[in-house]
């Protein structure tokens, strides 16, 4: 067997030679004659020989010879060759001409079609839940915008299940997917016929990704995604109804989606009668699954109906249940107004493309017209911290003076933007739309002053509800917002949740393990407001991480707390009111008759004074107050230990025969008096 060389090449065995006899040595000197003293360098590919060993002296050398100090042989060296070649290289497999050919264009459509799950189309489950999201997010956008008070109605049914019987009689297989039919119907303004299938069957297009505006949707992706979700999994078209006005016909169209193309294909056009004045109806047929849960259907309509109390929602459900969520506020919400980015928002490369696509303007018009609350001073405030003339042109700035405006917009001094874009709920609003879901509770709610981050403006809503039917023993439950639209996935990668695992709930009178959620008959609602919303991924389920987001959730849900926690003393103060109360109208008609017979007065007489006398020494209006209910948008008593029964108000405050008390020294302000004495004879 051939031996291997430790750097991977082969080794070949030669043949030892016969050693060649040595010359005479020379009588002038000890080296012998005719051996190389030096050896040439191995290289690779080379085979170097075995040097021969040097023979013994011959008998006849000179007798000098044998004086001489015999000579240091040199060490003996193997007698293998080794043989170094290089590895052989590997054959080309393509070319960069080759190469080149097999580049092209990836359309949208394609790459979501691989991916998904990046849209929310992880699981069977969550699509269904992401398709009736996006249809809903589309109708309450449409409405609102055209002004009117939004009336859904979402179904869902049942078309195909394991082992039923297909369209043509034929048994489908037992391991067959689940297929359910969507269908989400509003009374929005209806769409145009010429936009429809743009709108439903080609992605990235839409109105409201351009503009600086509150709205549920953003990105132009949602709906035409759950369309295509349908597509790819049961191979049926959208279909969508829609109807512009009273007296103008109802078009009736189905899509496919080119994905090729990314653009809209027409499967069938068609005029229908309708007896809706105006609308919108969408029917998507799809594989999914429905369960209950957190992060079901039912419990996405039942938060949508909490953030959006102006909603009248009529649902059924594939099990045939119905639920209704009549409108609890016919105020519809102000509209949103588009403002301009804010100069501490924009990055470089924005910067540099509004510099360049403002042909024929100066900077400092640039500046004034492109940007918000910039005003022409600010702007030469601006050049001249830049450096950059006011009156050059914005496309001749080169790219070190648009990195000086840069810097000059990040560190000049500007008004906050316009919160006129941002439209938070309302504290009475969310406190009316917690009433919906938990009903007999405490409940509390703030909204938070405007605030910025990267520019853009943002309000910070939260409610409370406390008592009720909520579960004793159990977590706290928790509802995000963003945009009114509830996110139900992913709340440990969410900063909403953070703020509220962060927050100290023990300091509020509730239990709390440690990293935990608060443990009690708790309902925590975060609504985040702003003009553009930071998710973490195109799913739009969590929201990121931004210090000023941070900051102003965590505000809010301390101020939520304290109230939440002065509620929960005044009920604990007033629990222990009324068992003083009991404790005295237990025992005052007992001492009163042992009174009666000692001092010869009639027992009813002394009860009668101990009665009068008790507004003294226990706070019967505290307790009337709290068990009638309290609190920031309380109703109802029970929350928090308060009496459901509180004690009948006393018929007199001043006792029988009895002078009042002096005032007390100091002042006392805010105590009540205390009768010192009784006299009861």
């Amino acid at each position: 067997m051939t031996p291997v060389h430790p750097l991977g090449y082969r080794v070949n065995e030669m043949p030892k030679k016969k050693q060649a006899p040595a010359a005479k040595p020379s009588s002038e000197g000890t080296k012998p004659v005719g051996r190389e003293t030096a050896r040439a360098p191995k290289k690779p590919g080379h085979v170097v020989a075995a040097a021969a060993k040097p023979s013994a002296p011959s008998a006849k050398a000179p007798s000098a010879a044998k004086a001489a100090p015999p000579a240091k042989a040199p060490p003996e060296e193997p007698a293998e060759a080794v043989e170094l070649r290089e590895p052989a290289r590997p054959a080309r497999r393509a070319t960069a001409e080759t190469m080149a050919t097999r580049q092209r264009d990836i359309s949208v459509s394609e790459f979501f079609t691989k991916n998904r799950h990046l849209l929310g189309f992880d699981n069977p489950a969550k699509s269904l839940l992401t398709t009736v999201k996006e249809a809903v997010d589309n109708s309450l956008d449409a409405c609102e915008e055209a002004g009117i008070l939004p009336d859904l109605r979402v179904e869902i049914h049942e078309v195909q299940a394991p082992g039923s019987k297909g369209e043509k009689g034929e048994k489908t297989n037992p391991n067959a997917p689940i297929r359910y039919r969507v269908s989400v119907e509003d009374n929005g303004p209806g769409i145009v016929k010429p936009q429809i299938p743009k709108i439903f069957a080609k992605l990235l297009y839409g109105s409201k990704f351009h503009r600086l505006k509150q709205s549920r949707g953003q990105q132009g992706i949602g709906i035409s995604a759950a369309g295509l979700y349908g597509q790819l999994t049961t191979g049926k078209p959208v279909t969508i109804v829609s109807k512009t006005g009273k007296g103008r016909p109802a078009f009736r169209i189905e899509l496919r989606i080119d994905t090729k193309r990314n653009q809209p294909d027409v499967v069938s056009d068609e005029t229908v009668e309708w007896d809706k004045d105006h609308g919108t109806k969408v029917e998507i047929e799809l594989v999914a699954l429905y369960r209950g849960g957190r992060t079901s259907v039912d419990a996405y309509l039942e938060q949508t109906a909490v953030a959006n109390p102006h909603l009248a929602l009529h649902y059924v459900s594939p099990k045939g249940e119905t639920m209704d969520f009549p409108r609890v506020s016919d105020a519809l919400p102000r509209e949103a107004q588009e403002i301009k980015p804010h100069p501490h928002g924009v990055e470089l490369g924005m910067l540099l493309s509004m510099l360049r696509d403002s042909p024929g303007k100066k900077v400092k018009q640039v500046l004034m017209d492109d940007f918000s609350r910039v005003t022409s001073s600010v702007a030469d405030t601006i050049c001249a911290m830049a450096k950059v003339s006011a009156k050059a042109f914005a496309a001749s700035v080169d790219h070190e003076g648009a990195e000086r405006l840069h810097k000059a917009l990040g560190e000049v001094k500007l008004m906050a933007p316009s919160a006129s874009s941002v439209v938070p709920i309302g504290e009475e609003l969310l406190v009316e739309g917690l009433k919906r879901r938990f009903k007999n509770a405490f409940y509390v709610s703030t909204t938070r002053p405007p605030s910025v981050y990267r520019g853009n403006p943002f309000v910070v809503e939260v409610g409370l509800a406390y008592g009720g039917d909520l579960p004793l023993e159990e977590p706290a439950e928790i509802m995000r917002f963003a945009n009114r639209v509830p996110l139900q996935y992913q709340p440990k990668a969410c900063a909403i949740s953070e703020s509220i695992y962060d927050t100290n709930w023990k300091a509020y009178g509730l239990t709390q393990p440690r990293g935990s959620l608060p443990v009690g008959p708790l309902a925590i609602v975060v609504h985040l407001a702003s003009v553009w919303v930071p998710f973490t991924s195109e799913a739009k389920e969590a929201v990121a991480h931004y210090d000023e987001l941070m900051r102003e959730m965590k505000l809010a849900v301390q101020e939520c707390g304290r109230k939440l926690g002065a509620h929960l003393r005044a009920a604990e103060r007033a629990a222990s009111e009324h068992k003083r109360l009991g404790l005295f109208q237990r025992y005052i008609p007992e001492v009163s008759a042992a009174l009666g017979s000692i001092l010869g007065s009639p027992a009813d007489k002394i009860e009668q004074a101990f009665t009068n006398a008790l507004p003294n020494f226990v706070k019967l209006a505290e307790l009337e107050d709290k068990g009638n209910g309290g609190g920031e948008g309380g109703e109802g008593g029970g929350a928090g230990g308060a009496p459901s029964d509180p004690p009948p108000p006393p018929s007199s405050m001043a006792s029988m025969d009895s002078q009042p008390p002096p005032p007390p020294a100091g002042g006392g302000k805010g105590k009540k008096k205390r009768a010192e004495q009784l006299n009861l004879i």
